[in-house]
């Protein structure tokens, strides 16, 4: 190169600057206004997992395996705490796109696994055990209104 053809420094770190700041937009997800809801959401989830799921039995003590309910009440406790709160939280802080659309699917198995966790509970009412109580009820709306609203954050972008 010839002296002429050299490119300033001032003008090559401003370069660098904007490829690193393009990178992040790229990357990055605006949660807007929905982001509100989604932390709304998050505290229902916790208040529903101190409230009863079934009988005397609250979702603390199903997540902590204390009361043996089955398979399906712990499995959407841990899915639903694991991606509903962790991974949300995590989207929302960071803000990356990946973790919208992990919070997003995730959120939607969880609702899949709650449903099946009260309707565990329902058949099991005939033979002596409580039903779903609104603590669960409660948990799984919560996923649901987070998954609505992952999907619509991460299809925004």
């Amino acid at each position: 190169m010839t002296e002429e053809e050299k490119v300033p420094d001032e003008l090559a770190a401003l370069d660098a600057e904007l490829r690193d700041a393009e990178r992040r937009a790229v990357r990055g997800i605006d949660p807007g206004p929905t982001g509100m809801v989604v932390s709304v959401a998050m505290l229902v989830l916790i208040g529903g997992t101190m409230l009863p799921w079934t009988g005397s039995v609250h979702g603390w003590e199903v997540l902590a395996g204390l009361a043996p309910l089955g398979v399906l009440p712990p499995l959407f406790a841990g899915t639903s705490l694991g991606f509903g709160l962790v991974c949300s939280a995590l989207a929302l802080t960071t803000r990356w796109w990946s973790l919208a659309w992990l919070s997003a699917v995730g959120c939607g198995f969880s609702v899949v696994t709650g449903i099946w966790a009260i309707w565990s509970r329902q058949i099991a009412v005939p033979v002596g055990a409580t039903g779903a109580g609104i603590g669960l009820v409660l948990s799984v709306l919560a996923v649901l209104v987070l998954a609505a609203s992952w999907v619509r954050i991460a299809t925004r972008r």
